[in-house]
């Protein structure tokens, strides 16, 4: 048995990489902060186009009918490139059930998350409970704003209309929560490995005493020491995904151990980030921050590492 991603499979993430290099630099994070959908209207319609959107979204509705292990890398790059768009909610979630249509975008209300990013700009809300899903489109939802740590994630209270009953059965609400998860520790290893690249690359040409600082013992700790984080979480994400295409009755386990590790590097990344940066990172005009403060939202989402860890210690014991 072979545990490698296919040509095909690398060569769809790096078009992908490739296209928001180019539709999704620093700027466009930026500009998502302070424009009317917190959101990169560029970068979303370039990825519908692709076609990366509905990777997962059955053949009959013009989908290519793949899996998460074909979703895992998209949503990975876009962690990288800190996209502030729902693309798990729309691509591992809605897309597979055929809810959404081009560039169509949806979110998902999860109760282990308080607020829900970008539901004023979004097409479709699903809901999460314990009884179902339930499928609202989002201009019948009410919502009540709240302040994000991270500007362009705007995050609401979304109330559905009441005597709405669930579409889908409880199955599928426990299938799109193990998606919504691995795709947010997918994210995270994305952040992970910018921050770390954005480090490096700054360790390279920032001199103190007349030497560069990559040359720095503590330096060189505080990277290795993310990067072997980083290292560690990566194939616990990989093996979510394989679990979940093959249906394994493991995968919710596994999803729950992937977001725990994959927050951890993000944090420790982060944290490596900013102490090797100095004063400068401290700076909203540098662009690190944009890729911290993903870090820190991401994090708390879709479960945070608490919640996670509670999860896998139930599950083993």
């Amino acid at each position: 048995m072979r545990f490698a991603f296919t040509t095909e499979q690398l060569e769809l993430r790096d078009a992908v990489r490739d296209l928001l290099r180019r539709e999704c630099a620093p700027e466009a994070v930026r500009a998502a902060w302070t424009n009317d959908t917190g959101r990169a209207p560029k970068a979303w319609a370039a990825l519908a186009e692709m076609g990366a959107l509905a990777v997962m979204a059955p053949e009959a509705t013009g989908g290519f009918g793949l899996t998460e292990v074909d979703a895992i890398l998209i949503a990975e790059a876009a962690g990288y490139a800190a996209l502030p768009e729902p693309i798990v909610d729309t691509m591992l979630i809605a897309a597979p059930w055929g809810l959404v249509q081009h560039a169509q975008s949806a979110v998902v209300v999860v109760p282990e998350s308080p607020c829900t990013a970008w539901a004023d700009s979004a097409d479709v809300v699903l809901t999460l409970a314990a009884d179902g899903v339930r499928t609202v489109p989002a201009s019948d939802c009410s919502l009540v704003a709240h302040t994000s740590v991270d500007g362009a994630r705007r995050l609401f209270d979304v109330s559905i209309p009441a005597g709405c009953e669930p579409q889908r059965p409880v199955a599928d609400a426990a299938v799109a929560f193990r998606r919504g998860v691995l795709g947010t520790a997918a994210q995270l290893v994305g952040l992970a490995e910018r921050m770390l690249t954005m480090t490096v690359d700054y360790a390279k040409e920032r001199e103190q005493f007349g030497v560069k600082i990559g040359t720095f013992q503590a330096v060189k700790h505080h990277l290795a020491n993310a990067r072997t984080k980083l290292e560690f979480a990566r194939p616990l994400v990989y093996r979510a995904a394989a679990t979940m295409a093959a249906g394994d009755r493991s995968a919710g386990l596994h999803a729950s151990m992937a977001k725990a590790q994959a927050g951890d590097a993000a944090r420790i990344a982060a944290r490596a980030a900013l102490q090797c940066h100095g004063a400068i990172g401290y700076t909203t005009e540098y662009d690190l921050h944009l890729f911290m403060k993903r870090t820190w939202a991401l994090d708390a989402s879709w479960g945070d590492p608490a919640w996670h860890r509670r999860f896998v210690g139930a599950q083993i014991l």
